[in-house]
C-alpha cells in the first residue's frame, strides 16, 4: 500500500477522495504486473476546506474512510446493483 497526506488535494464536487486500484507485481526480472480491471473510490462525507482551528476536528472533511464516515447523517449508502454510480463508495468502473 502506497499513500501520503497531500496538503492541496484534487477534489470530485468539493469532497476529498481516495483510489483503490489493485495490482499484482508476479514477476521482477522481467518486470509483470497485472492490474485487476475493478478498483473503489471512497468520498469524504462534507466539503473540503484546508486545515484551521475551526475544523481541524471534523473528520468528515480530511478523512475518506468508511469506518468513519458512515456515521455521519450524511453518508449515502449504495444499495442498488443498477447503478453504482450512486453513494460516497463507489466502484470505480
Amino acid at each position: 500500500m502506497v499513500q501520503t497526506y497531500i496538503d492541496n488535494p484534487l477534489l470530485y464536487k468539493g469532497l476529498k477522495f481516495d483510489l483503490r486500484i489493485y495490482a499484482l507485481v508476479a514477476g521482477c526480472d522481467p518486470l509483470r504486473v497485472y492490474i485487476y480491471n475493478e478498483g473503489l473510490v471512497r468520498f469524504a462525507t462534507e466539503k473540503y476546506e484546508p486545515v484551521n482551528s475551526e475544523n481541524i476536528d471534523n473528520m468528515y472533511v480530511h478523512l475518506t474512510n468508511y469506518a468513519i464516515n458512515k456515521d455521519n447523517p450524511k453518508y449515502v449508502f449504495n444499495e442498488s446493483l443498477e447503478n453504482l454510480s450512486l453513494g460516497h463508495k463507489k466502484s470505480l468502473a
